[in-house]
């Protein structure tokens, strides 16, 4: 029995593809002025679109290092390698098993909606 679900990765891997995602769409939008040549005001198109996804991408690794060095390092206990967690509810880097900090979500069924406070009834902690 297969399931519809998308698997589960880490947060910081989900981040950190998206940005390498970014760099690979400019690069191809800026060989895509490659193609319009003979028309200046393309080739300017192309290229600015192109280079504002790197910058875009550039923008989102800085970012996601500034969030991975406030991420909890915590043990897996299955590969007992240390991973970053971000929020209550994450997955570990090396072995895409469910993780949590909060003890009341210890047996639960994975959700990432657990991030979410507010779905789930939780007052914020000040």
């Amino acid at each position: 029995m297969t399931s519809n679900k998308k698997p589960y990765k880490s947060k910081i891997n989900k981040i950190r593809s998206f940005a390498l995602m970014l760099i690979f769409a400019g690069f191809i939008i800026m060989y895509g002025a490659i193609i319009f040549k003979e028309h200046l005001w393309l080739v300017i198109i192309f290229m600015t679109l192109g280079i504002l996804c790197i910058i875009g991408s550039t923008v989102v690794y800085a970012w996601i290092g500034f969030l991975s060095t406030q991420a909890v390092m915590v043990e897996c206990p299955s590969c007992h390698k240390h991973t970053k967690m971000l929020g209550r509810v994450d997955m570990c880097m090396f072995c895409s098993e469910p993780l949590t900090i909060d003890k009341s979500l210890e047996g639960k069924e994975f959700d990432q909606d657990y991030n979410n406070k507010s779905k789930h009834g939780h007052k914020p902690e000040l």
